[in-house]
């Protein structure tokens, strides 16, 4: 590996990449990515976009998706599924907190499932708020700190033990919303939910989606 590589995760790429099929039709997830991605427009960019498991998803009205992914293996699982998706995707070698891309460039952002590994959360947003239009959407899907006190001590203890060095620097007990809000964004719709919806509840199962605005053009 070269030394440059801002995010290096070999074993949990390889192991992400073999189990996240059987992982998604147990979750549902291709409902939510569908529910995540509907009606967007324009030029649109991705932040940790993994393997490309989104990429199916966009609708014909995006005109290009700027997907940024830093680790390596899933960059490449991610660039040949770009081949494969039905509008224009770009897959870039970058990690959310030094996007290298202009600023208000972008009509819409995606985070999915990644504000949880980012090393810094509202470095990253602070990124994604410049590269975005006033008035543009932040579509967003991400599990995080859960509501109900057990399970909270649980993350707790998760992410102060083995669960980041295991699962590719994912910390469960991070407050998404918060976040964003922090970040400038203004949290304009959005729900809870549990994820997978029955059977075993993980630290992760405590998810929330929806949407947010980057001020602006009428929308502070």
């Amino acid at each position: 590996m070269p030394p440059h590589d801002p995010v290096h995760h070999p074993l949990f790429a390889r192991f992400y990449a073999r189990t996240a099929p059987t992982l998604e039709r147990r979750a549902g997830m291709t409902a939510h990515r569908q529910e995540l991605l509907a009606g967007l427009s324009g030029r649109v960019v991705e932040i940790g976009a993994g393997q490309g498991l989104n990429f199916p998803h966009y609708p014909d009205a995006v005109s290009e998706v700027v997907a940024i992914e830093p680790e390596r293996q899933l960059r490449r699982l991610a660039a040949e599924a770009a081949v494969r998706a039905g509008v224009p995707v770009d897959v870039v070698p970058a990690t959310a907190e030094a996007l290298p891309l202009k600023s208000e460039a972008f009509d819409a952002a995606v985070v999915c499932l990644v504000l949880c590994s980012v090393r810094d959360v509202s470095r990253a947003l602070g990124e994604l708020r410049r590269v975005l239009r006033p008035g543009a959407e932040l579509r967003f899907f991400e599990h995080g700190r859960a509501e109900e006190r057990t399970m909270a001590a649980i993350q707790h203890a998760a992410d102060r033990t083995l669960w980041p060095l295991l699962f590719g620097g994912c910390r469960t007990a991070r407050d998404p919303l918060g976040a964003m809000a922090g970040a400038g964004f203004t949290v304009r719709s959005w729900h809870r939910l549990r994820v997978p919806p029955k059977g075993l509840r993980l630290p992760t199962s405590s998810c929330v989606t929806g949407v947010a605005v980057r001020p602006g053009a009428g929308t502070d």
